[in-house]
């Protein structure tokens, strides 16, 4: 059973290498690289802090598009091609097949991270650096699961990119949502500022708290090790549940 997730992990990698994703990741990502120093010559004071800011920010969700993408797009084109029923024809659970692509994204997503922060190594300090790495890998990984989960579920490429994007934006700004409903600019109460503060603060219960990943001011300031404590608590979390539900929508595939 190992062996069969490492195997089906080691031939996802290869089909990034295969695919040259690796080339225009590096593109992609001096392309950023070059906006930043474009940008940060227009600061008047700091601009190292500005630069590390903005690239940080930028590398950031250029990692997550990438991922993303990669892991709908790996996917469709193996169902498409019946790769998938071959595979669940061997004798071994199907649960393999999904922890050895899990595996296989998870170390592209390892790759892209370690290529971010080496560059950012220009404009922070490697122990600023290595905290944002890690909170960057625990955030690609929730991004592989909810990617699998959602091309599990809808079988369709559009789609599932932007429920995948929308999930994004919406678990990093749902902090910022909820402090607005919280403090509305208006002293009295109403019952729709009621029940969208309750829809907002129960959406922010269910929802990872990813504006507390991978934060662009750990680079300039520094972070606390009890922050990447929570960041590593809350993957954990979210990576099983997404998990457990991607593996029954591919238990109940019919072949």
């Amino acid at each position: 059973m190992k062996k069969s997730i490492l195997t089906i992990a080691r031939f996802t990698f290869y089909e990034a290498v295969k695919n040259r994703l690796f080339v225009l990741t590096l593109a992609g990502l001096l392309c950023v690289l070059g906006l930043t120093e474009f940008v940060g010559e227009l600061a008047i004071t700091e601009a190292n802090s500005i630069r590390a800011i903005l690239l940080g920010s930028g590398m950031r969700l250029f990692a997550v598009t990438t991922v993303a993408l990669f892991v709908i797009t790996s996917m469709v084109r193996e169902f498409n091609d019946k790769g998938f029923e071959l595979i669940a024809s061997l004798p071994f659970p199907r649960s393999c097949y999904y922890f050895g692509k899990f595996l296989g994204f998870f170390l592209l997503s390892l790759v892209i991270a370690v290529a971010t922060s080496l560059l950012l190594l220009i404009y922070s300090p490697a122990s600023a650096v290595s905290l944002w790495l890690i909170s960057l890998i625990c955030e690609l990984a929730i991004i592989i699961s909810l990617s699998l989960l959602c091309l599990l579920t809808f079988s369709n490429v559009t789609v599932a990119f932007m429920v995948v994007i929308s999930f994004y934006i919406l678990a990093r700004s749902i902090y910022a949502i909820q402090l607005i409903s919280n403090s509305p600019i208006l002293e009295f109460y109403t019952y729709s500022q009621q029940f969208m503060r309750m829809v907002t603060d129960a959406m922010a219960f269910l929802l990872p708290g990813l504006h507390d990943f991978t934060r662009s001011d750990w680079l300039v300031y520094g972070a606390d090790m009890n922050d990447i404590k929570m960041v590593i608590i809350q993957t954990i979390i979210y990576l099983s549940l997404l998990s457990a539900a991607g593996l029954f929508d591919l238990y109940r595939k019919n072949l």
